[in-house]
């Protein structure tokens, strides 16, 4: 709760860069608002990642379980039912690239399946979640009946790597 305000600086960041990407039908209305990342940190699944010399450089939601948004998936199929979790909210502070890699990296060594959605016009979310090679599902509604791109990716145990900084939760 001490590090809200930074975090919701890094999260007004991330808008300014997806508006500037011709992204602006995501995170609209004020969202994600201060209330949204409370209750995410008051549960435990709001996770940020910084650098003792650079400061703050990511933040992100990570829920394990089944999440209701991904009950109904249109135009495709989960590539299984084994249980997940799943990255949500996820921003940078534009300090440091590669931070999707890292966070997907931590969250495969929680479970080895994950999953994410995006907005049909983060182009920059798409590129990088097919670089990671995540594989395109199909058509999800977000809670306001939004659609958005659904993506998940199985990983193998053995091939796991370790993320060189800490996150704390």
């Amino acid at each position: 709760m001490r590090d809200i305000d930074r975090i919701m600086e890094v999260y007004e960041s991330a808008k300014s860069y997806m508006r500037s990407q011709g992204n602006s039908g995501q995170w609209v209305g004020g969202y994600p608002d201060r209330e949204t990342i409370m209750n995410d940190i008051v549960r435990g699944n709001h996770y940020l990642a910084e650098d003792e010399e650079e400061g703050l450089l990511m933040v992100f939601s990570f829920l394990l379980g089944d999440d209701p948004t991904y009950k109904v998936i249109e135009h495709g199929h989960w590539l299984n039912d084994k249980p997940y979790g799943t990255i949500h909210r996820i921003a940078s502070s534009g300090i440091r690239s590669g931070m999707l890699d890292e966070c997907v990296r931590y969250c495969s060594r929680q479970i080895d399946n994950i999953r994410i959605d995006t907005h049909a016009d983060n182009s920059p979310m798409q590129n990088a979640l097919h670089r990671l090679k995540f594989c395109f599902c199909g058509i999800i509604h977000i809670a306001d009946g939004s659609p958005r791109l659904a993506f998940q990716k199985d990983f193998r145990p053995e091939i796991r790597m370790e993320i060189d900084f800490h996150f704390d939760q």
